[in-house]
């Protein structure tokens, strides 16, 4: 079997994740909505568009530095939010953050984290950014906002993409659940896992850290599920973004935003960026890959605000074709989360190895030094520009 630490590509490790973790949370990162059709586009859309290899030129001392969110990092991929990374590998989101920081790139920690932001805050050296969902119970969100502040957080990331669950056959199928439901066919499963339930036998972290204790009347995993299927705000809009940002007071990044015409209006609002992003193709299935939507968006408010992507990232040349269509950077979830998976928190920097040597490699053979000096001119045919057509008009009958 492949050493984690030897394996020469992202798709290598997820042939290692494939092989030890139980299927309800493997399925839970590999699946998308309904047809999956625009998961898989996410990652199947970034062969379109192609990059030009230059040559006869001085390549050496190349950078791949910059900065997210006026943060220096030592490549422009940041590690996205994932909902129970815990259940991926025991402490999963205290490992993937150290691995994130001692690598330089941030970490985003989910409100639907198994470990707790005071837990995770505890354990690693530097602030890391979270990320929010709107409940409906607003005294919830506000303390779990101040409760970011007190951890030192850098940097809230909020999610506008769930105002409702898309439906994920998979989980279905599988009862998921976090910890997972001890039925015969889970139980068969994970015996086939024995890697994975030394780690979960380990920890004291088997539940929604965010949420159990801090919520009134949640005192069992029934309650908190109940709890959590019933807290997804639907009436959540841009004045509720508004209240979000008033509660937080620092850096704010929107995450879900796949629309010309909503990244306008984020913009408007003075957030410090948006992530083009489809929630991985897993709420609406039919929207389009978000590579496919990141030069659009960046011509309509690049020039106000910072634009990053994620879904669909798996190789450091996606990461370049993002860079070049004017991203200012990229968020990675299941690409680390497979290295998670494999081998913990030494996956989780194999996997930033591998987009790092990748992203390297093709910056030289496209004649470049720096990573920051990329751009359209990288391409070989511009992205197509999104316009929206007006509407027909009807054809009227000249008055004679």
């Amino acid at each position: 079997m492949l050493n984690p630490a030897q394996a020469p590509s992202i798709a290598d490790l997820y042939e290692l994740y494939r092989r030890r973790v139980p299927r309800m949370f493997h399925d839970y990162c590999e699946t998308g909505s309904y047809t999956t059709g625009t998961f898989i586009e996410n990652t199947t859309a970034f062969a379109k568009y192609r990059l030009r290899q230059r040559v006869a030129r001085n390549i050496s001392g190349r950078s791949l530095k910059s900065t997210m969110l006026g943060e220096e990092v030592a490549m422009p991929v940041a590690l996205a939010p994932v909902g129970s990374t815990g259940m991926q590998h025991a402490d999963g989101e205290i490992l993937a953050a150290r691995a994130a920081q001692e690598f330089g790139v941030p970490f985003t920690l989910s409100t639907m984290s198994v470990c707790s932001l005071e837990e995770v805050a505890s354990k690693v050296a530097k602030p890391f950014w979270f990320q929010l969902y709107v409940m409906r119970d607003r005294d919830y969100v506000r303390r779990l906002v101040q409760r970011a502040k007190d951890a030192k957080c850098s940097a809230l990331v909020l999610t506008l993409d769930l105002q409702i669950l898309g439906q994920r056959h998979k989980d279905i199928r599988n009862g998921l659940s976090t910890p997972p439901r001890l039925t015969l066919a889970n139980i068969i499963n994970m015996m086939t896992k024995p890697r994975w339930c030394l780690g979960m036998l380990a920890t004291k972290n088997r539940t929604f850290g965010n949420i159990m204790g801090h919520v009134k009347d949640v005192a069992n995993i029934a309650d908190l599920s109940h709890w959590a299927n019933s807290q997804f705000d639907q009436t959540l809009d841009w004045s509720s973004v508004e209240f979000i940002r008033k509660e937080w007071g620092g850096k704010l990044l929107l995450k879900g935003i796949n629309d010309v015409d909503d990244a306008i209006t984020a913009a408007e609002l003075g957030s410090d960026g948006i992530i083009v992003s489809n929630h991985g193709g897993r709420q609406l299935d039919g929207a389009p890959a978000t590579i496919d939507m990141l030069a659009p968006i960046v011509d309509a408010v690049g020039h106000k605000t910072d634009v990053y992507i994620d879904s669909g990232i798996r190789t450091g040349m996606d990461v370049m074709k993002a860079m070049a269509m004017g991203a200012k950077g990229t968020f990675i979830g299941r690409s680390y989360i497979y290295g998670l998976g494999a081998a913990g928190q030494s996956g989780v920097t194999r996997a930033l190895e591998i987009l790092k040597s990748e992203l390297d490699t093709t910056l030289a053979l496209c004649g470049e030094t720096d990573i920051t000096k990329v751009g359209r001119h990288n391409l070989l045919m511009p992205p197509p520009s999104f316009i929206i057509p007006p509407p027909e008009k009807k054809a009227t009958r000249k008055a004679r």
